[in-house]
């Protein structure tokens, strides 16, 4: 087992509540919290000028092992392509309901396009997916934060951390989504044109 199993990881779509969320978490477990983001800046793995959505993941990559205390949790959209198999004891993703997800992404000034890329991730289960594969099924767990309210979700997170429950079958949007009309309502209106590009 590599020195990075002993961590902890909280990954999801952004706009899911991994920010709120995880330094909640870590308090519960009694471990030091890090943002992926924040690793990435300090690492030179941002293009130069880039926001924090422009991240080098090869230079992530290949700098993050040397810059992880241990135990820790880790936190961040892009976990599960920073991180290789076998480097992480368990990773909970963050699940929202698209329409929900949606709503949130256009409160915090997303452009179309950025809303739009991320409602289909989450709506396909893409980080989901992906950490599956990397991280292993054992290893992968999931929360539904639609309407949880925070505290109440920490704890549960923390609680899922501690245990070795059985993970739960994988969330799948689409069955909600199963018409043109649907998608095309999520995906194509009122998603916030024009507006200015955030940090995530």
């Amino acid at each position: 087992m590599s020195r990075l199993a002993k961590l902890l990881g909280i990954t999801g779509t952004p706009g899911t509540g991994k920010k709120t969320l995880a330094p909640m978490i870590a308090t519960k477990l009694g471990l030091q919290c890090i943002s992926l983001n924040d690793l990435a800046a300090s690492s030179g793995a941002l293009a130069s000028g880039s926001t924090e959505s422009e991240v080098d993941v090869a230079i992530l990559r290949k700098k993050l092992p040397r810059m992880l205390p241990e135990p820790l949790l880790i936190y961040g959209h892009l976990l599960p392509y920073a991180l290789g198999r076998g480097s992480i004891r368990k990773v909970v993703v963050l699940r929202c309901e698209p329409s929900a997800l949606k709503r949130r992404l256009v409160e915090r000034g997303y452009s179309h396009e950025k809303v739009r890329e991320n409602v289909e991730a989450e709506l396909i289960g893409l980080i989901s997916s992906d950490s599956l594969k990397v991280f292993g099924k054992s290893n992968t767990s999931e929360f539904n934060t639609t309407s949880s309210e925070p505290r109440r979700a920490a704890a549960s997170i923390a609680s899922m951390f501690r245990k070795s429950a059985k993970p739960k079958p994988i969330k799948d949007w689409t069955l909600s989504y199963d018409t043109a009309s649907k998608l095309d309502s999520l995906l194509e209106r009122g998603l916030g044109r024009n507006q200015p590009e955030p940090r995530r």
